[in-house]
């Protein structure tokens, strides 16, 4: 059967229905938006024809009025600027719904990547039985968490998924509703939301989504490599932040924790009695008619229960649906046993926990936290860790944390809502989600900014000082910066060699997870340096690991922008060679990277599979071939300290922060309520020590200048152009996926990216040679990356993702126009004395925010 390109079908399935259902959503009659939607087209075409001749926001913005509007008000020009803002982000919604329901189309869901095409691959390589060893001990773990690169209120995520099944059926009467309500529906809230409130809209999509994708690809995975027989190992399991994220966010509190756990095992226990009243309707004979309706009662009673309490144990659930399976069989001709094995094995993959939720902290408040302890075990005069501690040698106060035991309690501290207080009582939490939703409920603590063996002790010993002689509790490092991932290879022999650590490993079955890189790698040492330093810390890791024998599990940032480690997902994964162990792919995914990638059943599924097939693709298909050769990893080396040092010479400009809180949308950030989480890890004095990584890349996206993603990378290949050395560059490009694969992202991040929309600050006296400098990086990126990879334009290699990308710049175009004129006026009236104009156009750069962020969806 003839197959259309896939740029052809994106064209067909989402460019033209976008331009059939904006034109009837743009025509809809709304009451408080007359002429907005005729007059919206007609200020695209004046931002597309006025950047091209090179006019400024502003010039655009008057242009418009003065060619459409009769002499209007400054009063009504910023209403009709405002509607404007209101229309483009529904503008986003639509074309999300649009690719949404295009998705099985456009992506081919049996090709490369998915689980048929293995199976497929895999009996013509006669290596069937290589994939089910690796599957019995592979895993993906996809962590959803809340940092707020997206934001759709659980409303307008509700009119997505509908749209997405109106468009599929074209159903032309229910589209014209739908595109009504979502007219008439509010975008944004005026209050922060919880981390409560975050935690929900979350676990929405576990509900919708993932409950029934990741069965869906288990089932296939045992009836079509396992012959139906038990795979002894659940291969996919999902992590959870929201609620257990205590890092920078004062507003995750141990109350909020126990709250997000109960609401986890009361979703996983409500998608079972669904199930479960389901397969009562089918199973009506006897011998398993009782049981069925024996089981759906429990769950329905456990699922509204107050307390999170089930009478049905997990295990006594387990053992009732195989004698139920067990009677289908000798008794019923096996009728219905698809049903029953598809809820048994979903019981098997989420227990009552659904997702395992992550308990996260910094570094730093650990160390509070232990002055805290030492003050009370003064009191105490129980002398558990010394008042001399800090004096002591790093031996001296590794002694004393693998040791030190104790039965502390939260009510032991001074301080109420302190630090102390707060750490000791989300560790007796973590001892209740277990007895409550079972081990994987909360069984990570996570420790960001890890620096030096104690980093990782302090939290160790909290556990034990808390009556936990045994934690069941995996102790995760987080190295994040480019000096952390250095270390961390000596970080860990530290930890192997220790007897009691090692002890603690044994009964955690000899396993250590290590979390690299996430959000503050490329912010402190730009991308190609932030990306190998990762890399060759997995690999430093990888063996120290062995040598001990320890498995290590690398859990990876992975889920935003390219600017931070996103991209091409599978691919990165597939390249990482025998070097780098495997056998669980862990990523956090977020913002946009969840309703983009994980938003639908198909595009879950699909994504998933991809994982899958690539840890497959790295351990079968590709071992040993993807390890980088001697001159290969000097280029390597090279071009990453060639980047890095552009990157920190930039960083150090006298004009870098200044621009950014000047001339960028940083501080409206902490305006949006889009998460409950500060900007800033503290209230000092802006720095990049302390700002977050989602405004800081944020700032730049918004400013079509995606610095993070390419800044560093066009000066360190230009270098070996200018050495008549690039054919090495060429040759690592074509030995390496994982070289490959960098480039490709950074690519993405230009693609992105549209100077013409700032080129006005080239002019401005204190930020105009700041604007060159990074016009000239984004350049000299381009024009190398297109050497390198011999393309003609950027992102030849994926049109309909390119193509995708340039539809919602398209979109988001007036609203980028809106957002840099109301920035112009903001600092122009910052310099009078009019209050009350400075607020409403304050106001508008806060409201163009949220259009832009969502368009960004496809950045991973």
């Amino acid at each position: 059967m003839h197959r259309e390109p896939k740029l052809e079908r994106f064209n067909e399935n989402v460019l033209s229905k976008y331009q059939i259902y904006n034109s009837l959503f743009l025509t809809l009659p709304f009451d408080d938006i007359k002429k907005t939607g005729s007059l919206l087209p007609l200020f695209q075409e004046v931002c597309e024809e006025g950047f091209k001749q090179k006019k400024n926001p502003s010039e655009i913005v008057e242009a418009f009025f003065d060619k459409y509007l009769d002499d209007p008000s400054e009063n009504e020009m910023n209403e009709l600027l405002f509607r404007f803002i209101q229309y483009i982000e529904r503008q986003v919604v639509l074309f999300d719904a649009i690719e949404d329901a295009a998705f099985p189309i456009v992506n081919n869901m049996d090709g490369i990547g998915t689980l048929r095409n293995m199976k497929e691959e895999s009996e013509s390589q006669n290596q069937t039985e290589g994939i089910r060893e690796f599957l019995k001990r592979f895993k993906v773990r996809p962590t959803l968490t809340a940092h707020p690169t997206q934001f759709y209120p659980g409303a307008v995520l509700g009119i997505i998924t509908d749209l997405d099944k109106a468009i599929q059926e074209n159903d032309l009467l229910k589209i014209k509703q739908l595109l009504s309500q979502l007219g008439k529906t509010p975008f944004f809230k005026k209050e922060k939301p919880t981390p409560y409130d975050e935690a929900v809209s979350l676990i929405w999509y576990f509900e919708n989504v993932f409950y029934q994708s990741v069965s869906k690809i288990y089932n296939y995975i045992q009836q079509n490599l396992f012959d139906g027989e038990s795979v002894g190992n659940e291969i996919i399991e999902l992590g959870f932040w929201p609620g257990g994220d205590r890092d920078g966010n004062p507003f995750v509190t141990t109350n909020i924790t126990l709250q997000v756990a109960k609401r986890l095992k009361s979703t996983i226990l409500f998608c079972y009695y669904q199930d479960a009243r389901k397969l009562k309707r089918r199973l009506t004979f006897e011998g398993v008619r009782e049981t069925i309706e024996e089981i759906e009662k429990e769950l329905y009673e456990g699922a509204v229960s107050e307390s999170g309490d089930i009478k049905l144990s997990l295990e006594d659930l387990k053992s009732k649906l195989q004698s139920v399976r067990e009677v289908i069989i000798d008794k019923h001709q096996s009728l219905f046993l698809d049903d029953v094995d598809d809820l048994l094995n979903k019981v098997n993959l989420f227990g009552y926990h659904l997702a395992t939720l992550d308990i996260r902290q910094d570094s730093g408040v650990h160390e509070e936290v232990l002055s805290e302890i030492i003050e009370v075990c003064e009191k105490r005069g129980d002398n558990l860790i010394p008042k001399n501690y800090k004096e002591l040698s790093n031996e001296e106060q590794i002694e004393i944390l693998t040791n030190v035991k104790g039965n502390l309690s939260a009510d032991e501290f001074n301080q109420e809502g302190g630090m102390g207080q707060a750490t000791i009582s989300s560790i007796h939490a973590m001892k209740e989600i277990q007895q409550k939703n079972g081990e994987k409920g909360a069984n990570r603590y996570i420790i960001s900014h890890s620096e030096v063996p104690q980093s990782i002790l302090e939290p160790f010993a909290f556990l034990r000082l808390c009556g936990w002689d045994k934690p069941t509790v995996d102790i995760i490092p987080l190295f994040e910066t480019v000096p952390d991932l250095k270390a961390s290879p000596d970080v860990m022999k530290t930890l192997y060699s220790n007897p009691v650590y090692r002890e603690h490993l044994e009964r955690r079955g000899n396993k250590q997870t290590i979390m690299l890189g996430f959000s503050d790698g490329t912010k402190d040492g730009g991308y190609l340096m932030a990306n190998w330093s990762i890399y060759k810390a997995k690999q430093e890791l990888t063996e120290i690991s062995r040598e001990y024998d320890i498995k290590v599990t690398f859990f990876d940032g992975r889920g935003g922008p390219p600017a931070r480690g996103g991209g091409k997902t599978h691919q990165f994964y597939a390249s990482l060679g025998s070097a780098i162990e495997n056998e669980e792919i862990q990523l956090t995914v977020q913002g946009q990277t969840i309703s983009s990638n994980f938003g639908t059943k198909d595009s879950c599924q699909y994504n998933l599979e991809q994982l899958i097939s690539a840890g497959v693709s790295n351990e079968i298909f590709n071992h040993g071939k993807n390890n980088l050769s001697e001159e290969d990893r000097a280029t390597m080396v090279d071009l990453a300290e060639s980047s890095y040092d552009t990157y920190m010479n930039f960083k150090s400009h006298p004009r870098f922060i200044p621009y950014l809180e000047k001339m960028s949308t940083l501080k409206y950030y902490a305006k949006t309520n889009i998460g409950s989480r500060p900007s800033k890890r503290n209230n000092n004095e802006l720095n990049l020590d302390n700002l977050r990584a989602i405004p800081f890349v944020g700032s730049w996206s918004q400013l079509k200048q995606n610095v993070p993603g390419f800044f560093g990378v066009g000066t360190a290949l230009k270098q070996y152009e200018e050495k008549g050395e690039f054919d090495k560059v060429k040759q690592l490009y074509n030995n390496s996926i994982f070289f490959k694969t960098l480039l490709e992202n950074s690519m993405m991040s230009l693609t992105k990216s549209f100077f013409e929309l700032t080129s006005y600050m080239k002019d401005d006296e204190e930020f105009g040679e700041f604007w060159q400098l990074i016009h000239d990086e984004y350049e000299r990126s381009k024009e190398m990356l297109l050497k390198v990879t011999g393309y003609k334009e950027l992102m030849e290699n994926e049109p309909a993702m390119r193509a995708s990308i340039q539809a919602r710049e398209r979109i988001v175009l007036p609203l980028l126009t809106i957002q840099q004129h109301a920035l112009r006026m903001v600092q122009k009236l910052q310099k009078g004395e009019d209050g009350a104009r400075l607020d409403e156009f304050e106001k508008m750069v806060t409201r163009s925010l949220y259009g832009n962020i969502n368009a960004s969806r496809n950045s991973a």
